[in-house]
C-alpha cells in the first residue's frame, strides 16, 4: 500500500506529465487569421501567450514535524486558504508573492509508564508569506520554487488519553518565526489553476524547555492539495 507521501510523489508526477502533454498540445494548435484587401493577402498567426494572474486559493494541508525524516503515519490533516498574485509577469517567467493562513503540526499515538496511552494533536496556525519564483511551460502548467516566512498565530495540544503533560504547551512555547522553502507544480485550466506543494521547514520549533522535551530540534513539513482561482 502507498504511504501518504509517496501517493503525493505519484499525484505530482501525473500533474506535471498531464501539464507537459497539454501545454504540447496548445502549442501545435495555434489559430490563423486571413485579413483580405483588393491588392494583397496577410496571414497573421495568433498564439497562445500566458498573462499574470491574482486571485483567491485553497486546499488540503498534509503536514508534519520531522528531525532527520518525516514519519507519514504522524501525518495531521488541515487546510490552507489565502490570496495569491504575480509580479513582473511574462510568458516564461513570474514572481507570485502569496498570503495564506496554514495549519499545520503532527499528531501522535503514545503508550509508556509514565503517560499512559492516548493520542496527542499538535495543531499550530500560521500566516505565511511564500514568495515563488515561476516557471511558464507554456499556459498549461508552471512550476513554482522558493522562500517561506510564517508567523505562528496560535498553537494548542488535543490529548485524548490519561495524560495532562501537554497542558503547559502553548503559543509561548513554540518560536513566533518559521521559514523553509516550498515548491510544486500547478496545471491551468483557464482561469483556473489545480496543484501540489511541498515545503520543508528549515527552523526548529521548540521555544521552551517543556516543548523541546517533547518535539526535540522537530521543524515543520508540510504537502498541499490546492486549487486557485484567478479574478484578472
Amino acid at each position: 500500500m502507498f504511504s501518504k507521501s509517496k501517493f503525493l510523489i505519484v499525484g505530482f508526477l501525473l500533474i506535471f506529465i498531464l501539464g507537459l502533454i497539454a501545454n504540447l498540445a496548445i502549442a501545435q494548435d495555434t489559430s490563423t487569421t486571413t485579413y483580405s484587401t483588393t491588392t494583397t493577402t496577410t496571414t497573421e498567426e495568433e498564439t497562445t501567450t500566458s498573462t499574470a494572474r491574482a486571485g483567491i486559493k485553497g486546499g488540503l494541508n498534509v503536514s508534519n514535524l520531522y528531525v532527520d525524516d518525516v514519519d507519514d503515519e504522524n501525518a495531521r490533516f488541515g487546510f490552507n486558504v489565502g490570496l495569491y498574485a504575480q509580479l513582473f509577469s511574462s510568458e516564461v517567467f513570474a514572481i507570485q508573492p502569496e498570503l495564506l493562513y496554514s495549519t499545520k503540526g503532527t499528531r501522535t499515538t503514545y503508550d509508556n509508564l509514565l503517560m499512559g496511552e492516548g493520542d496527542a494533536k499538535f495543531n499550530l496556525n500560521y500566516l505565511e508569506v511564500p514568495v515563488l519564483a515561476v516557471i511558464k511551460l507554456g499556459s498549461a502548467a508552471e512550476l513554482h520554487f522558493g522562500p517561506y516566512w510564517g508567523y505562528l498565530l496560535s498553537a494548542n495540544i488535543d490529548v485524548d488519553g490519561d495524560t495532562d503533560t501537554f497542558d503547559e504547551l502553548d503559543r509561548d512555547s513554540f518560536r513566533s518565526w518559521d521559514f523553509g522553502l516550498a515548491g510544486g507544480v500547478g496545471l491551468n485550466f483557464g482561469s483556473t489553476q489545480i496543484g501540489v506543494r511541498y515545503s520543508k521547514g528549515l527552523r526548529k520549533l521548540a521555544d521552551s524547555n517543556e516543548a523541546e522535551d517533547l518535539v526535540g530540534d522537530a521543524k515543520n513539513s508540510c504537502a498541499q492539495l490546492y486549487i486557485a482561482f484567478s479574478m484578472h
